[in-house]
């Protein structure tokens, strides 16, 4: 039984077969995999497009999505082991999966960073515990990556650009007023390499640098499927020659757990806006965003209602790549 944690597990073949899938879906196809079968949708955090793309793909399949919401509409859980619950938690997380596996075929997470310490949250202890205890696949809905949204991304990329591999793709970071979760930046990295594109990370210093992680996952995908990948602070350099431009905004990892210095180094750097003069530089590049976007902080309202922004089409891809994801596990 494989689940569907991070694209770090699959090979390029994999996820094309998938993307491949999604297209099908995307021109029409149908499929009844799901038929007499049931989802788990388990979200610890808010959603607008996962949420309606799974429990719509759900039930487009011919199956049924139940969602819970642990705290509020289900129980809260307990994750450590050998832990005393003598706290909020109601149940432990190895009687909930186990439990859902009975019920459901599918068990579907979202549950992001605590943004307390970076060497507790990386361990992804939440979705790893439902993977260790189901006995169903388990499907990544975010965490400390984003794999629905890598395919997705992926999709929109190859739809517009045709073949990814040496395409000049650049990631940069925006301004946000608030520090958010590392996720689709560590995913962007990790699916552009992966499909042999020639990757540029922008961000304004090195306390912006993701995960060594990723930047180590980035560089063999890289050297195994024939493109690049390279890091610069140099916004001009970064968007020279760019044939897409995906923007995030995420909070510098040496400071969290200690928020407040790291606003006043992330207010330095409002001019990381993604903006008309800027989309300028590159070779007439696609841009995209996973959304929600904060208009005129992240990008500009000209940059987002342009024709080269294909954030929409993104969005609407989480659909098709959601309903490929679960039919592949569906049918393992």
């Amino acid at each position: 039984m494989k689940h569907y944690i991070t694209t770090a597990d699959w090979d390029q073949a994999a996820l094309q077969e998938m993307l491949d899938l999604a297209n099908e879906f995307k021109q029409g196809a149908t499929s009844e995999c799901l038929k007499n079968k049931s989802v788990a949708l388990l979200f610890f955090n808010p959603s607008l497009r996962t949420r309606t793309s799974f429990e719509l793909g759900t039930w487009q399949m011919g199956g049924h999505a139940i969602v819970l919401e642990p705290g509020k509409s289900a129980w809260p859980l307990e994750f450590e082991i050998g832990s005393q619950m003598d706290d909020v938690a109601e149940e432990h997380v190895i009687e909930a999966a186990k439990v859902l596996s009975r019920y459901c075929d599918l068990i579907c997470i979202r549950a992001f960073p605590k943004f307390v310490d970076w060497q507790e949250d990386k361990q992804d202890k939440m979705i790893n515990a439902f993977a260790k205890y189901a006995t169903v696949p388990v499907i990544n809905m975010e965490t400390i990556t984003h794999p629905c949204q890598e395919l997705a991304h992926m999709q929109t990329i190859q739809e517009k650009l045709g073949n990814p591999k040496k395409k000049k793709y650049l990631l940069t970071w925006t301004y946000h007023p608030k520090p958010l979760n590392t996720a689709v930046a560590n995913s962007s990295l990790l699916i552009a390499s992966k499909f042999g594109m020639d990757v540029t990370l922008l961000c304004p210093n090195e306390n912006y640098l993701l995960d060594d992680h990723y930047m180590t996952l980035a560089q063999k995908n890289a050297d195994q499927y024939g493109g690049s990948f390279q890091v610069t602070h140099n916004i001009e350099e970064a968007y020279a020659g760019a044939e897409i431009v995906y923007a995030k905004s995420w909070g510098a990892l040496p400071y969290f757990g200690n928020w407040e210095p790291e606003k006043t180094i992330r207010d330095q750097y409002k001019h990381f806006i993604v903006d008309e003069n800027k989309m300028a530089m590159t070779n007439n590049a696609l841009f995209s965003h996973c959304l929600p976007l904060r208009r005129n902080i992240k990008a500009t309202d000209a940059v987002m209602d342009a024709d080269y922004c294909v954030a929409i089409d993104e969005a609407e891809n989480r659909l098709h790549v959601q309903k490929a994801i679960m039919s592949q596990l569906i049918n393992q």
